[in-house]
């Protein structure tokens, strides 16, 4: 067997890690986090709003089901880069198309295994989230604490622009790729990967902005009937509702939200429009700026599977996946918007919906990949606030 090069992850307060290099030999910046998701990896790999971010999973070995040309959550995988506890040393599921660290190198990034990720992820806790250089060549330790020092951060930056997609598109035009798998068994199954099951007339136009969107919230969208304009995320209000949408979706997306006041303005006119919004992660907090209120950095963010969130306006609580760094002050929202749910960890904001218009938003990802599925219902109440809408 070949000999693995060492690899290294250093912090801004100086922490130096090393471990055993998979993935493409390569290095780079980004902000530290953790996420406690179980499963799930290769979502998390390819979720956009994870772009600028180096991603420590604390589930203690990754990698034995490989990676799915199915299961992606975008075009190519965004983080900066990967650290795990250990890596399996065999891929073992029948819907595998890559090892993890073929998936990684393709696409040129780092991944690092063998630290002690219990540690790390208790010092990011007690700490916060923090700036890290991640390396898979020769280097000291000196140089990559300096890299990580250096790094600008994600505070005030623009990450959108370089997620979104840039030129607008129509999702599943032809009812290929949004269907829930049916599971075939036995002789003349056939690749059982591509038995879904049918879907319902797409008899709703919505636009959907694309912050830096996962794919299966557009699936999502797709099954509860709606037929999906996909735009950029800079797209001008006037542009979008030149489509004559019977709603508009607000995606998830990376960075921080304060970055993005040319956003903020184009959302703010959709809101005046009178046309249903939902929205979600980054689409649920330039809402709450669009609204007139703010929105701050976390300590170390929500990333998992695995967060509890209470519906206030029914006392139910919902297991949620999330993925975000930033949220919405509720002191600094008009008294028209309503906080209708919150995070039970820490009391965050995870819900608003507007008094007297026609939107709604959330913090997390009701769409989940990976993660429960307790809040998919909140498509079908897009779906329903358009059709009461009328």
């Amino acid at each position: 067997m070949m000999k693995r090069m060492n690899a290294v992850l250093a912090l801004e307060d100086g922490s130096v890690y090393r471990g055993k290099a998979f993935g493409a030999q390569a290095e780079a910046c980004g902000e530290v986090c953790f996420n406690t998701s179980m499963t799930g990896y290769q979502e998390i790999l390819t979720d956009p709003s994870y772009k600028g971010q180096i991603v420590t999973m604390t589930y203690p070995q990754i990698g034995n089901y490989g990676v799915n040309l199915q299961d992606v959550e975008s075009w190519r995988p965004h983080v900066a880069g990967f650290v795990i506890r250990e890596l399996s040393p065999i891929v073992s599921n029948w819907r595998a198309d890559f090892s993890l660290p073929e998936y990684l190198k393709k696409y040129d990034l780092p991944g690092i295994e063998g630290i002690d990720t219990r540690a790390l992820t208790k010092k990011l806790r007690v700490s916060g989230a923090m700036k890290g250089f991640i390396s898979t060549k020769e280097i000291s330790d000196e140089e990559a604490v300096r890299r990580a020092k250096e790094w600008s951060g994600l505070v005030g930056v623009d990450y959108v622009k370089e997620v979104t997609h840039k030129e607008p598109f129509a999702w599943d035009s032809k009812d290929e790729e949004s269907a829930d798998f049916k599971l075939v068994h036995g002789p003349g199954a056939g690749d059982a990967r591509n038995v879904r099951q049918p879907l319902r007339a797409a008899d709703i136009p919505i636009v959907a902005y694309d912050f830096g969107m996962k794919y299966n919230i557009l699936r999502r969208l797709r099954q509860r009937g709606f037929r999906v304009q996909v735009v950029p995320g800079s797209t001008p209000a006037a542009e979008a509702l030149k489509y004559k949408p019977a709603g508009i979706f607000l995606s998830n997306g990376p960075g921080d939200p304060a970055a993005l006041p040319y956003i903020v303005r184009e959302v703010k006119e959709l809101a005046n429009s009178g046309v249903p919004i939902f929205g979600i992660c980054l689409g649920h907090q330039i809402l709450g700026q669009a609204f007139g209120g703010k929105t701050f950095k976390l300590k170390f963010g929500h990333r998992g599977a695995n967060q509890p969130v209470k519906d206030l306006e029914s006392g139910k609580v919902e297991i949620t996946s999330q993925n975000h760094g930033f949220a919405v002050d509720p002191n600094s929202l008009p008294k028209e918007v309503s906080v209708n749910r919150i995070n039970l960890n820490d009391n965050t904001v995870e819900g608003m919906r507007h008094k007297t218009k026609p939107i709604y938003c959330v913090q997390y990802h009701p769409e989940a990949s990976p993660g429960p599925h307790d809040s998919t219902v909140l498509f079908d109440e897009f779906r329903e606030l358009i059709e009461k809408k009328g």
